[in-house]
């Protein structure tokens, strides 16, 4: 049976071009990049390659980018790093409910070194307005932490706009963003959008796990979190994932060398998906639809059947996808981003996400549709009795 693997937010299959990459620098250019050898000058070049490549899908200088072990660690970093070193200008953050658990549990960390933390609402498409966000920036606000798109519904929040409200309201104020979703899917230029930090990581982008990166704008003032050896300018020390670095830019260069027709070809399948599913008894489809959100990400609620028993329904199938965001999923607990949406009780641990990407065909879309025309009726009947 054909697998259909529809689960690209928690994670995406490598590029074949990529493994191929970063197979000859295991066997071939294995140098540590410390090392003042012509092995370490080897890996010391793959690095920046990788920089220049990245930079130049951000429009910034390679001396503003961090690599890190994840995107979580980015937000971490970020974050903990930037409010330590301006606690002198004020101890106030902002964010919304609807952040990931790398930027939500961050804040609660910091609220414990006495941060005091703003979490914005979200309207009932998961978006907050520039508005909302400049009014509660204040003259002590030293960061305010807004995603670009959300994990589990796909709400694109305007980021632009938010940036520039910040910066007009208080100068001082740093922007952080987490892109983990958006970057590899969207045009994101710091600089013109006001971000001072941005966080991305390689797994969500075909490339592998164990790699992300962090922006950083020329000016801001952080503290790194990490100490050993001193490396990447005493910012985050420990030896670089070379492998992973030049995998994760090559991903990237490919995605953006393609972005507008890849886009095309995830909203068709999103679309196709949402028509189909929306024909079945009792579904709700969360989070804003067409183009007004993520081209790759469709949360799909359905009354009467729970989201963990309908996804092990589909695996049966060979179609994969998530309940809620996999994230945190062995942690069952109600989606903060769900009810800060008002979602439903009916529908609250009734919602899957569908996640598609690059190497997604609509054969993979047709397959979980039939899937679920198939075993909603029959999971709806059997939680009857």
């Amino acid at each position: 049976m054909t697998e259909h693997y529809l689960d690209n937010s928690a994670t995406t299959r490598v590029f074949p071009e990529v493994a191929e990459l970063m197979n000859r620098i295991y066997l071939e250019e294995y140098g540590n990049p410390s090392s003042m050898h012509h092995k370490g000058v080897e890996a010391e070049n793959e690095i920046r390659k990788a920089k220049d490549t990245l930079s130049g899908i951000l429009k910034c200088q390679p001396k503003n980018l961090v690599f890190t072990s994840c995107g979580s660690e980015s937000d971490n970093f970020a974050l903990i790093g930037c409010a330590r070193a301006n606690a002198r200008s004020g101890r106030h953050l902002i964010t919304t409910r609807i952040e990931h658990p790398a930027v939500l549990e961050t804040m609660k960390y910091l609220e414990s070194e006495g941060f005091e933390v703003t979490y914005l609402p979200v309207d009932e498409m998961g978006l907050v307005s520039a508005e909302e966000v400049a009014d509660a920036v204040r003259d002590d606000t030293i960061i305010v932490s807004i995603m670009h798109t959300n994990n589990e519904i796909g709400a694109v929040e305007p980021i632009a706009e938010i940036g520039k409200a910040i910066k007009e309201k208080n100068p001082h104020t740093l922007f952080h963003v987490d892109a983990v979703q958006a970057f590899g899917k969207a045009e994101i230029i710091p600089k013109k959008m006001h971000i001072d930090l941005l966080a991305a990581s390689g797994h969500k982008i075909h490339s592998p796990k164990g790699v992300g990166l962090l922006y950083i704008a020329d000016g801001v003032k952080i503290h790194n979190i990490i100490f050993g050896g001193g490396q990447q300018g005493g910012l985050r020390s420990g030896t670089e994932n070379v492998a992973g670095i030049a995998g994760m830019a090559m991903a990237a260069g490919m995605l953006y060398g393609n972005l507008q027709s890849d886009t095309d070809k995830l909203y068709a399948m999103k679309e196709h998906l949402v028509d189909r599913v929306t024909k079945l008894r009792d579904v709700h489809v969360n989070g804003p639809q067409g183009r007004d959100g993520a081209p790759n990400i469709i949360s799909i609620s359905i009354k009467g059947v729970r989201a963990e028993v309908l996804l092990h329904a589909l695996e049966e199938k060979k179609v994969y996808v998530s309940s809620g965001s996999a994230c945190a999923s062995n942690r069952p607990h109600l989606s903060e981003t769900l009810q800060a949406i008002g979602t439903g009780r009916d529908y609250m641990d009734s919602t899957i996400r569908v996640s598609t990407s690059v190497m997604n065909t609509m054969e993979d879309i047709d397959a979980c549709a039939d899937a679920l025309r198939e075993a909603v009726p029959m999971l709806r009947k059997y939680s009857r009795t």
